[in-house]
């Protein structure tokens, strides 16, 4: 956006300009007036306790390039903005935040990828950005902003030359993902792995499947769809005006040919299957090693000064991204310590759910500790109500040798576990 005037940003978010700005636009949006600084279009956005747009004032005089609120804070930040800077009011911030991220990605001209699943979706971005960025001049969705705030962040902070992005779409109901695919516009679908997530508002995996499947409707006529191979859940929703692209076993893309990655599990090999489709669907065609930086808490091996490994897979968690992690544990030399939490919103059968991850758990582990209640029912060797006493527990259990893998739902916080290590 920063060849763009005051007037073109505030036209394409359908705001007001009340102050005229300089004569170049932002080079990013930020919500947060802490980080807003030179170059920054500081959105205040209205949350549940705070108007965000109470702070347009200080992100101003903190140097943002400007500042897009609801109108009643906008004129009070007119009245004081220094000069230069451009205040911009819309009634829906948030809707205008969106708006002006739609605008930009179709003024790039670059690929967009979405990139959605029960599981493994983060890991499957974050190979397909490291398949990308030797040919294709990349943007992909850092950590987690991959909501209808998050998305529209990530393609606000894509530069002018961008070829590529990858944006991996969150949901936990109906209609989310195809509220981002609105946004984004993509050129290519991939859903990842259709399970048992989010029951407690969907309901069934069936109605999993027609939410993830949302990404697939919102595909341009002459787009791609890409699938797991022999997933039933997804046939209803094929449509005959998209390429209709497989991964895995048996599929359109079932073998990683000369592409090397830098893991060797079942499951980070499948999702790398994913991410090469989706490669081939943008027009690069990958080999050799692939160079990928893994997101914060999605499987992170970290080497102890006492010896062990913390494998710190703590960012969320559900049946099936349980059983990958407890395979990758499994392969693991010295003792294997499993760190196992709740796993939230999976409805009427989370007992029966935690029970059933309890007995696969039992056949790869050699020392478990489960933390909060559901957890309880994995019948581990340790018991412990939160992460606090997990980490309290795990420090004194923990020896040279061992493997540790921490997991559970993010609100578990077993963070507490892998930095108390």
């Amino acid at each position: 956006m920063h060849a763009w005037s005051p007037e073109r940003v505030a036209d394409a978010a359908g705001a007001r300009l009340l102050t005229p700005g300089g004569g170049t636009g932002p080079r990013r949006a930020v919500i947060d007036s802490r980080a807003a600084g030179p170059g920054d279009l500081f959105v205040g956005l209205r949350g549940e306790r705070v108007d965000g747009g109470r702070f347009a004032a200080a992100a101003l005089a903190a140097g943002a390039w400007g500042a897009l609120t609801a109108p009643e804070h906008a004129r009070a930040a007119a009245a004081d903005a220094p000069e230069g800077a451009a205040v911009l009011a819309a009634d829906d911030p948030l809707a205008a935040l969106q708006r002006l991220a739609t605008a930009w990605r179709r003024a790039l001209g670059a690929k967009v990828v979405g990139v959605t699943g029960s599981a493994g979706k983060t890991s499957t971005k974050d190979l397909l950005a490291g398949m990308l960025r030797p040919a294709r001049r990349t943007v992909a969705t850092p950590q987690n902003l991959n909501t209808e705030i998050g998305l529209p962040l990530t393609i606000l902070s894509a530069p002018g030359d961008t070829e590529a992005l990858v944006l991996e779409m969150a949901m936990r109901g109906r209609g989310q993902i195809a509220e981002l695919a609105r946004i984004a516009e993509p050129d290519v679908g991939v859903i990842v792995n259709v399970g048992p997530v989010h029951l407690e508002l969907l309901g069934t995996v069936e109605d999993v499947a027609a939410a993830k499947a949302e990404l697939i409707a919102g595909l341009p006529a002459g787009g791609t769809a890409i699938v797991p191979a022999g997933e039933p859940l997804l046939e209803a929703h094929r449509r005959d005006d998209v390429a209709w692209v497989t991964f895995g076993p048996g599929g359109d893309v079932s073998d990683l040919g000369d592409v090397e990655i830098p893991f060797d599990s079942a499951h980070m090999r499948r999702n790398a299957l994913a991410a090469l489709a989706a490669a081939h669907a943008v027009g690069v065609r990958p080999s050799g090693r692939i160079e990928v930086e893994l997101s914060e808490r999605r499987g992170q091996r970290i080497e102890l000064e006492r010896g062990a490994v913390v494998i710190n897979d703590c960012y969320n968690a559900s049946p099936m991204s349980m059983r990958a992690a407890l395979d990758e544990l499994a392969r693991a030399p010295g003792r294997r310590v499993a760190v196992l939490g709740d796993m939230l919103e999976l409805g009427p059968d989370a007992v029966r759910y935690h029970r059933e991850i309890g007995a696969y758990a039992r056949e790869r582990a050699d020392l478990i500790v489960t933390v909060g209640p559901l957890a309880a029912e994995m019948g581990g060797d340790h018991a412990v109500p939160d992460a606090a006493a997990a980490a309290a527990l795990v420090d004194r259990l923990a020896r040279e040798g061992d493997t540790i893998l921490v997991k559970a739902s993010r609100g578990v916080g077993l963070e507490a576990v892998a930095e108390a290590l």
